[in-house]
């Protein structure tokens, strides 16, 4: 019974394997037969066989970066990298007193952003010291730049430059161009020392060649007119007279009229014209008046030098010459030779001789008495 069934399960298989072959026969048959195209019809063109998909090419692949040898990891930073400049302490084994005051002043503090030490320290104003080091130092060797007033390989303007690098913002520069100082080639070493000692109450850094006399020493702050006198020598011999401003005695300053950095008004005042810079401090003389006085309106130096004058009350002549200028007529000549002051009256009253004319006319700025008092004629 068993032997039956294993010849039929052969005999299966053999008509399975019969027909798979009859069937692959068939296929070939009938892919190698041309497509028969009916009557009148124009033939397909034959299709090319599909091209196979292009492949992106590789991304290319980062170099494997070699380790550094150890040595070369150990080299100091000054051989890698330029050279930097020498800093002040370097300057200081040669000029101690000048880097001393430089740590002193503001330019030496890295709290201050604009400051020298915030960029390099002495080479902001002096140059590369590079080769002044390595040359040994000596004055002016290696292209070290001084800006001090002694040194005239320099001009005016390159010395200038050197300060405008870090104020050229200042607020007190803004008409330093149209100022007489710039026009006349001052810089600003010529008024400033920032090498000055800050122990001298010297905030300012103010150049001061010429000090003050011992008997007019009247404070511990370095007085701003000092440096002035160096090169304004007239106003020098003025502040010196009687009758002055209280310019010596450190209550005002020449900066409290005039703008050293530079103004576009006459002689750099701080004001629009000498009436106005003169009543910021004298208010009594503004008015308004009822009566005015033309050259009180106009300009308060016709009357008065503002420096200093041997007369009173800085005034540039003595009464009743310095009215005479403007009143040439009238009972002033009678002051002199005592021929009477008023018209018609006897030659032989000499009441008014040694007298001036403000002993009268003392509102001489100006009157608000009204006409029947005198206030036109300033005498109330």
């Amino acid at each position: 019974m068993e032997s039956r069934k294993v010849r039929v399960a052969a005999a299966v298989k053999g008509m399975v394997a019969a027909f798979a072959i009859a069937g692959i026969a068939t296929q070939l048959a009938f892919a190698q037969e041309p497509e028969k195209t009916p009557p009148g019809a124009q033939a397909a063109p034959p299709v090319a066989p599909p091209q196979p998909a292009a492949q992106p090419e590789p991304a290319p692949q980062p170099a494997v970066q070699q380790p550094q040898p150890a040595a070369q990891e150990a080299q100091p930073k000054a051989v890698q990298t330029a050279e930097a400049p020498p800093g002040p302490e370097v300057c200081a084994a040669c000029h101690e007193a000048q880097a001393q005051s430089y740590a002193d002043s503001v330019h030496g503090k890295k709290g201050n952003p604009r400051s020298p030490a915030n960029a390099g320290g002495c080479v902001v104003c002096h140059g590369d010291g590079t080769e002044h080091v390595k040359a040994g130092g000596g004055r002016g060797v290696g292209g070290i730049r001084n800006p001090s007033p002694r040194n005239k390989s320099m001009s005016a303007e390159q010395k200038t430059q050197i300060c405008l690098g870090c104020h050229i913002a200042d607020k007190q520069l803004a008409f330093w161009q149209a100022g007489q100082h710039k026009k006349n080639d001052v810089t600003c070493s010529n008024c400033h020392n920032p090498h000055t000692n800050r122990l001298l109450n010297n905030d300012k850094m103010l150049r001061v060649d010429t000090p003050a006399a011992a008997p007019y020493q009247t404070t511990v702050r370095q007085l701003a007119y000092e440096t002035c006198v160096a090169c304004h020598r007239e106003q020098r011999a003025q502040i010196l007279k009687p009758s002055h401003h209280p310019i010596v005695e450190g209550k005002v300053q020449c900066h409290n009229c005039h703008e050293p950095h530079g103004a576009m008004t006459p002689v750099m005042l701080r004001a629009e014209s000498y009436r106005d810079l003169c009543l910021t401090c004298h208010t009594d003389k503004r008015g308004p008046f009822i009566w005015n006085h033309p050259p009180a309106e106009e300009n308060c130096a016709t009357c008065h030098t503002p420096h200093g004058s041997s007369h009173n009350r800085l005034l540039a002549q003595k009464p009743p010459a310095l009215c005479a200028d403007c009143h040439p007529g009238g009972h002033t000549h009678g002051l002199y030779d005592g021929r009477g002051t008023i018209p018609g009256i006897n030659p032989s009253n000499i009441r008014f001789e040694g007298s001036g004319c403000i002993n009268c006319h003392r509102q001489i700025h100006g009157s608000n008495a009204p006409a029947a008092a005198f206030g036109r004629f300033f005498m109330r």
